[in-house]
Parts: structure tokens; C-alpha cells; sequence
């Protein structure tokens, strides 16, 4: 199954935030990393206007380290898996990993997203 997967990049890193980056770098799989590119999202594009974009050019995965929530529920709505959390590296190790299926989420990152979540929503 053919999949690009999107890592946000500053300084060779995967970004601090989602939406806060220099470019992406984009992965095509087909079981094996068959192409990389880089793509700059376009001038003027605010930071909720990323999943949409990411959904046009074909992208069916995501890999972040933070992420504001109401992005979250964006993505929900698009056809792009989130993965939220992920520790900083850089993106050749990070789509390493998610090859072999090791990609970890901080913990505290998670919580401190459902925890921002949760209250905004009582």
C-alpha cells in the first residue's frame, strides 16, 4: 500500500510545533522508501490550513512532536493519520522508525494535549 508520510523540519529536526517549521519533507513508501522530497507549504498558509493542504497533495500521514489541539480535530476530518508526540529526531530516523512500526509518543506531550483539550471543553 503506497503511503506518503509529511514530517515537519527545522534545522535538519523535526519541528518543535506543528505548523512552525523551515518545510516538509515528504516520504513516498510503497513497503520501502521509494522517494523523498521536500515541499514549503504556501506563502500565507495558517497553521489550520495544513491538514487541508496536506490532504491535497496526497499526503496519508503525519509525524509531529506538538500540536494544537483544535488541529487535531482537523486532521480527524481529513483523510491523514496524526502522529502526535513523537520525539524530536531527525527525519531520516523518524521514517525509520515508522517503517519498522517503533514510532513512541512522549507521554507527557499527549497529556499535556488531552489535558488542554479536556479542561477547553468542560
Amino acid at each position: 500500500m503506497k503511503k506518503r508520510v509529511a514530517i515537519p523540519v527545522t534545522n535538519e529536526q523535526l519541528s518543535e510545533y506543528f505548523g512552525e517549521c523551515s518545510h516538509y519533507e515528504i516520504f513516498e513508501i510503497d513497503g520501502k522508501i521509494v522517494d523523498r522530497k521536500t515541499a514549503k507549504f504556501p506563502a500565507g498558509t495558517v497553521a489550520t490550513e495544513l491538514p487541508g493542504w496536506l490532504e491535497e497533495i496526497g499526503i496519508t500521514d503525519c509525524i509531529t512532536f506538538k500540536v494544537n489541539p483544535k488541529i487535531i480535530n482537523l486532521f480527524a476530518s481529513k483523510k491523514v493519520n496524526l502522529f502526535v508526540g513523537v520525539p524530536i529526531d531527525s527525519p531520516q530516523n523518524l521514517i525509520e522508525a515508522y517503517l519498522q512500526g517503533k514510532l513512541e509518543s512522549d507521554e507527557k506531550i499527549i497529556h499535556e494535549i488531552t489535558v488542554v483539550t479536556n479542561n477547553k471543553n468542560r
